[in-house]
């Protein structure tokens, strides 16, 4: 009996593993080479798996805090050279609790992604 979950106890422990990898960003974009370097680090994060949010605020769902770090590391290593950058990881969790407003009206939080594992 010792190593039966109940449900609501593995729903919870759940919501504190799964991750959310946020990465926000204000890139220079006076010259056309600062907008090539902001264009590719936008495509890198999308090509990682990232879905924009906002206009530069971009979201990965992760399955744990293991699977968060690879992709915080892969985001570290495009960083662009000039420009700010924050990364930032929440639990599912703490992402659902976010209230999201399009004008005053509340809209409903992303649904957390299902996400195939072969691994």
């Amino acid at each position: 009996m010792a190593n039966e979950y109940n449900i609501t106890d593995y729903s919870r422990l759940n919501a504190y593993r799964i991750m959310w990898v946020l990465v926000f960003f204000d890139l220079p974009t006076e010259t056309k080479t600062e907008r090539k370097y902001a264009a590719k680090f936008r495509k890198d994060i999308l090509a990682d798996g990232f879905a924009m949010f906002q206009f530069s605020i971009y979201l990965r769902h992760c399955s744990s805090r293991e699977n968060a770090e690879v992709h915080i590391k892969r985001v570290k290593s495009i960083l662009p050279e000039k420009g700010h950058v924050g990364i930032m990881c929440v639990t599912d969790k703490q992402f659902g609790m976010m209230e999201i407003y399009r004008g005053h009206a509340i809209i409903k939080t992303p649904d957390t992604v299902q996400q195939l594992e072969m691994f």
